[in-house]
């Protein structure tokens, strides 16, 4: 099936979460201090939606035009990963995607805490599809407003009043910009619902 990823609505969406990034990066005077070889928020799988999906998708198919052995690398590690997560995988082993019974939810929280994300070189400390990753790693680390509250790293903001980091809190994505595209990008697939980095990556 042809499938034309929504490149320049992605584009657009980035550059949105970007500039609030920065943004609040400005406003945070020194409590955002995610940097490189940081790499905590990279170890236990997460969920991603299928625009997160094919965004890692043609993510690696650029990488590979660049840099074939690095990208096998990250595949092979994700290929690893799938076959270490798939046989208690909590939703549907074959497809990667998650479920969605209360079993399912409540097996998922406590799934693959200590899994490294395929895409972390652990040697360098680096992300190696950094331009492509998902949204939930775009906006990890500074305060992030969610259904039990405001989420932020840890290991920011240290010594900060909850006042303080309340004045920080980053809008990724006012207009959610990334519910359209990721409709389309469903409607087009034919691929609906959550899965995790590892299963994108190995395919």
């Amino acid at each position: 099936m042809a499938f034309h990823f929504p490149s320049s609505g992605d584009q657009k969406l980035i550059q949105i979460v970007d500039a609030a990034l920065a943004d609040t990066g400005r406003r945070s005077k020194g409590g955002l201090v995610c940097r490189k070889g940081c790499t905590p928020c990279c170890i236990g799988v997460f969920a991603i939606n299928q625009l997160d999906a094919a965004r890692l998708r043609r993510g690696l198919a650029e990488l590979a035009k660049r840099d074939a052995g690095r990208a096998v690398a990250v595949q092979q590690r994700a290929r690893e990963a799938v076959a270490r997560l798939s046989r208690d995988f909590p939703g549907d082993p074959a497809t990667g995607l998650l479920g969605k019974t209360k079993e399912e939810l409540r097996r998922f929280e406590d799934f693959a805490n200590e899994e490294p994300c395929p895409a972390l070189d652990l040697d360098e400390g680096t992300c190696d599809l950094y331009d492509s990753r998902p949204m939930t790693c775009r906006t990890f680390g500074p305060p992030v407003r969610a259904e039990g509250g405001l989420g932020v790293c840890e290991l920011c903001y240290q010594g900060f009043s909850e006042h303080e980091i309340a004045a920080c809190e980053m809008v990724p994505d006012p207009e959610d910009l990334e519910s359209r595209l990721l409709k389309k990008v469903e409607r087009d697939t034919g691929l609906r619902g959550d899965t995790i980095i590892a299963y994108p990556l190995a395919a």
